[in-house]
């Protein structure tokens, strides 16, 4: 039985006849951020209980709706003094554990394009689940705080019910009927599959939402449905777009690390649901409707990788967005988190980005994400909305000490267009005026070769590359770097693969993750003027196709030379043909349109012009 008290306002005393004043437990803000009560710090007074959470949707087949398993962590005031707080909230589809990386279960790339690949092995999870206790992630950071933790299993994962369907409807709705229940608009029971119901009488109301990488998408997923309640959410590195995710400008690519990875591999990896659910799940899902959506045979875009871009559904969404994502996250890729941003503040919603120089994940400061959380779900007026909207953190900076930017892309950045010079096999010039006749060079695919060692060759035929002069001042690139490229594949399909690098290539021990590649670009040329339709290529037929590459904020220091290489197959994302395809590029026709802070004229200084 829940016992109550009289309460006036937040931090008010208690008045009881006969008995002195005493005060009662309450978030206490300073400086605008919400600061460890040590009433709420105690992880052993902490009330920790798990329910079941139904949804209005049926996955995996039983003619039931299905629920989801949410696990609560809150300190115990909510329960002896009637305390409500707001709650931060994390989903994942990996907290029942996931799939070991055995040898089959990814795709092999060996093969040509258009090709089949052979089957590949699917794995089997040993569910991993320990109740009450879905996860202890953000229990330290937040509880002490004045927040109540939830978190929940991802449909068809630990003891949720339903399919796993990695970026179906299903992964919003999920979190959207738990952030409903907490505001008592949907029922939460007991048990997976009785009708006693638990009621969140302890919650504000007030939900905020965060993650890294696919437990980051799933805020976004959850605020595109504009549920109720959801006031502000901090992904952190996550996919927005399964497309994006596994394929580029229509060439099939994989993320960084896991070569050969797809949907459907993803979708074997986190189905740790119920076993005898498994069956009918894989066969609707994954052996059905993934193995007739993926199209690993053109990689072209389709209703079923538009179903699963979120950037489709922003109409909804009405959550302040904090973004965080890497600079140099190959897994997912940065674009990812620019693409929702742009859209959010186009919106008009509150939204700031954190970027940082390093690899996959990383949060912005623990600052910012307290002042985020303080504003939007105690309703602190802490000026957060009067915040710089971008933190860029620099080249030798730590993570907790970003930049402050009026905005990003740099609002003082603009494209220069630089032009091609050849002097294939050996190293071209990449210049700012157009060299007249300038003609096409060849390049051979050869797949064995990585990229790196193709940057590091100063003699090769199987890429083409060009350099600006020595860099007499630093360069301040921000924004995404774009080229336009005629080209002729003496194959109807080729890949195409670009990075743009610093040079000299740096190595051993003080070398820093921004010291070689800058950013990077991948396309089809079969799609060259459609993304949903490939079109075999004519072998010596010059096409033309532009693209972007992925967003890059970096200061390439003096001495350095910036490099555009274009080559065909990339041994660490790409499938791999057969070597000997032919690329010739018509340099003339061909620019690269780099976004530089200052511009030409600062770019001009920078090269000693």
């Amino acid at each position: 039985m829940r016992s109550y008290v009289l309460m006036f306002s937040l931090g008010l005393l208690l008045l009881l006849p006969g008995i002195t004043l005493f005060a009662q437990a309450q978030p206490v803000f300073e400086n605008g951020e919400a600061q460890v009560v040590p009433e709420f710090k105690n992880p052993e007074n902490w009330i920790r209980h798990d329910l079941w959470v139904e949804t209005d949707f049926d996955t995996d087949g039983d003619g039931k709706p299905d629920r989801m398993h949410v696990a609560v962590t809150r300190p115990e005031q909510t329960e002896t003094e009637g305390l409500k707080l707001p709650v931060v909230y994390m989903t994942s589809p990996y907290f029942a554990g996931v799939a070991p990386n055995a040898e089959g279960v990814f795709w092999n790339v060996r093969h040509n394009l258009g090709e089949t690949a052979e089957e590949r092995v699917h794995p089997e999870i040993n569910t991993q689940v320990q109740r009450p206790i879905i996860s202890n992630r953000g229990l330290g950071t937040w509880v002490p705080r004045g927040y109540i933790m939830v978190h929940s299993s991802s449909p068809g994962t630990g003891l949720s019910q339903g399919a796993p369907t990695v970026g179906g409807d299903n992964e919003s709705l999920a979190p959207k009927a738990v952030i409903e229940w907490l505001n008592g608009k949907a029922k939460g029971y007991t048990t997976p599959y009785g009708d006693e119901e638990v009621e969140a009488y302890w919650s504000t109301g007030k939900v905020g939402m965060t993650g890294t990488s696919y437990n980051g998408t799933l805020p976004i997923a959850a605020a595109t449905t504009g549920v109720e309640g959801l006031e502000a959410i901090i992904p952190i590195a996550p996919n927005t777009s399964y497309y994006h995710y596994y394929r580029s400008n229509g060439l099939v690519r994989s993320p960084g690390g896991y070569l050969g990875e797809d949907i459907d591999v993803l979708y074997d990896y986190i189905h740790s649901g119920a076993p005898e659910k498994r069956a009918y799940n894989n066969a609707t899902v994954r052996d059905q409707e993934m193995r007739e959506g993926m199209d690993r045979i053109t990689g072209d875009y389709n209703d079923f990788w538009a179903g699963r871009d979120y950037l489709n559904d922003m109409d909804g969404m009405k959550a302040a967005l904090l973004m965080s994502h890497g600079f140099n996250d190959w897994n997912v890729m940065p674009e990812h988190s620019y693409r929702i941003y742009k859209a959010a503040k186009e919106k008009g919603l509150p939204a700031q980005i954190y970027y940082h120089q390093a690899g996959h994940g990383g949060p912005p400061p623990l600052s910012m994400m307290n002042r985020w959380f303080t504003r939007f779900l105690h309703g602190v007026d802490n000026g957060v909305e009067d915040d710089p909207v971008a933190w860029i953190v620099r080249e030798t900076d730590a993570r907790d000490e970003p930049t402050a930017y009026e905005d990003y892309p740099n609002p003082e950045a603009s494209a220069v267009t630089l032009h091609l010079a050849g002097n294939a096999p050996g190293r071209g010039s990449l210049k700012l005026k157009a060299s007249p006749n300038a003609g096409q060079e060849t390049l051979v695919d050869n797949f064995s070769f990585d990229g790196e060692a193709l940057a590091k060759a100063e003699y090769t035929d199987h890429r083409l590359m060009y350099l600006t002069p020595k860099l007499q001042q630093a360069v301040h690139i921000s924004g995404l770097p774009a080229l336009n490229i005629r080209l002729a594949s003496s194959q109807p399909a080729a890949n195409l693969s670009v990075w743009l690098v610093a040079l000299p290539w740096e190595d051993g021990r003080g070398t820093k993750i921004t010291d070689n590649i800058i950013t990077r670009g991948w396309a089809d040329p079969q799609n060259h003027s459609s993304l949903r339709e490939s079109e075999p290529l004519e072998p010596g037929k010059y096409y033309e196709l532009s693209f972007e590459l992925q967003p890059d904020d970096q200061i390439i220091p003096e001495g350095q030379q910036i490099g555009l290489m274009i080559f065909s197959s990339d041994r660490d994302f790409t499938l791999w043909p057969d070597p000997g395809t032919e690329l010739t590029v018509d340099l003339e026709a061909t620019s690269l349109a780099l976004p530089v802070v200052g511009g030409e004229k600062r770019l001009k200084a920078a090269l000693g012009q």
